[in-house]
């Protein structure tokens, strides 16, 4: 069997008690989180801060699980929080709250202080230079409330476990369905002039089943799929999501273990993305500054092969990556980070890049929008011509533990997935490890499919790497 992946600027002064939003879900206003950050920096001035940022957010949600035809969880969430960083000269502290009483964030305020007044000096310590704080923000439609009650969550997902344990009768157990409806917002400011915030939402639908062999010794194989997007619109069907989660669970049964051997390996495209993701932690700030990264002094240099691109778009309407500025309030930028194989961008905070002796990338909180490309993808370069180019060796579809070395790039995981032999499907594989080395990995890419899938801030296709070390029996 084939498997196929499917801002305000101005200041004001509102009314210091939470305002409904009904329409949004919402307990608290901007206004209201203008007010409370305001409260907060005012009052870390009036101590004696030299600086200070503050952050007010709200997030709520809904999430429902069904398993066999039974509703077995509902769970409404709901959270607020006012955060403040405090600099006196170049010396910093962090207090949080839930308690938005002025007494309160007061309380808070003075705690953020006195940790700012004891704790050790940092050079690289300080809130953002004037020219990197974002002053427009550009609205990217990120928010869509999805009004939905329990009773609708429930019957969506118990028709998507309904379609998963309708797909075979091999289908014989599932580990569950699942609905999720999440929307937050926030508001934050700093003493060095920014202000801004918005409304985000993030919804998903998923399923797990299990399939069965007949017989006393028959094999029992699990898999799952989901849909996750900002706009419940845009969702996959119940039925879809529950037919594919069944298929690929279908797909396993009768797994085998093989040899151990040297060959080239597959990644199916949600992993791969977990390959990009490996990159993005080996040239960030943190790692960098540390050294303690497999890609220490990449700039400028070769990481990939040349036919590899990697582009950074914060700017994405409705991207699970997109934002106007960063957790800092620095404006984000579109770019190229990798060209021709050739790293021509770090991912870096106002802090670490100062300890870099570098300018901030807009990167505080993590990429935005991620796309890996090949200049020698063609658009017909499906999951079945990406195994036609793999010809004999190993498809993975799923990883397991988190043997990854950042600092040597020593790369050792549980797989799962295909044997391959002439670029067809032989037969599934399970209890296997592959290893190699994430720097040798990288360069040797050798083709990236045509079937991008999109894994949060991340979007790249199926990726063969040209040889591994697969431990099997």
């Amino acid at each position: 069997m084939t498997l196929k992946t499917l801002s305000r600027a101005t200041r004001s002064k509102p009314s210091a008690q939470p305002v409904n939003e009904p329409e949004k879900g919402f307990s608290y206003s901007r206004d209201f989180f203008e007010h409370l950050v305001d409260s907060a920096l005012d009052h870390a001035k009036k101590l004696g801060a030299t600086d200070a940022a503050a952050e007010a957010s709200e997030g709520c949600g809904l999430s429902v699980s069904v398993r066999k035809g039974e509703l077995e969880n509902v769970e409404r969430n709901r959270d607020k929080s006012l955060g403040i960083t405090v600099y006196v000269g170049q010396k910093r502290g962090n207090a949080a709250t839930s308690d938005f009483s002025k007494a309160a964030i007061e309380q808070t305020v003075k705690a953020a202080y006195d940790i700012a007044r004891f704790t050790a000096e940092d050079k690289s310590s300080g809130l953002p230079a004037d020219r990197d704080i974002a002053k427009v923000h550009q609205e990217l439609d990120l928010f869509h409330p999805w009004s939905i009650t329990s009773e609708d969550a429930a019957q969506i997902a118990l028709r998507c476990e309904s379609a998963a344990l309708s797909t075979s009768r091999r289908i014989t157990n599932s580990e569950g369905a699942g609905v999720s409806a999440q929307q937050s917002h926030f508001f934050s400011a700093h003493t060095r002039g920014f202000r801004g915030g918005y409304a985000s939402s993030r919804h998903s639908l998923s399923v797990a089943p299990i399939a069965s062999s007949p017989g006393r010794n028959g094999d029992m194989q699990r898999d799952a799929w989901y849909s996750s997007m900002r706009d419940a619109a845009e969702l996959a069907s119940p039925e879809v999501v529950g037919r594919y989660a069944a298929e690929r669970a279908l797909s396993r049964l009768k797994s085998r273990k093989i040899k151990t051997c040297e060959c080239p390996v597959l990644f199916e495209s949600p992993l791969a993305a977990g390959l990009l993701g490996g990159f993005v932690q080996a040239v960030s700030g943190g790692a960098l500054y540390r050294k303690s990264t497999f890609l220490l002094g990449s700039m400028g240099k070769l990481a990939f092969p040349e036919h590899i691109d990697i582009t950074e778009d914060p700017f994405l309407k409705k991207g699970k990556g997109s934002a106007p500025f960063d957790e800092e309030g620095v404006k984000t930028h579109a770019r190229t980070v990798v060209d021709a194989g050739i790293v021509r961008g770090y991912f870096l905070s106002t802090y670490s890049a100062r300890k870099l002796g570098m300018r901030t990338t807009g990167n505080a909180g993590g990429s935005h929008n991620l796309v890996m490309s090949s200049r020698q993808t063609a658009a017909g370069d499906d999951l079945d011509a990406m195994l036609k180019k793999l010809g004999t060796g190993l498809f993975v579809t799923e990883l397991m533990g988190q043997g990854v070395n950042y600092v040597t790039g020593d790369y050792s995981r549980g797989a799962a997935g295909f044997w391959v032999e002439k670029g067809q499907i032989a037969f599934p594989v399970e209890e296997i490890t592959i290893a190699g080395n994430l720097k040798d990995m990288l360069l040797g890419i050798q083709a990236v499919g045509a079937d991008a899938y999109n894994y949060g801030a991340k979007t790249v296709g199926s990726i063969l790497v040209n040889r591994m070390k697969v431990a099997g029996s």
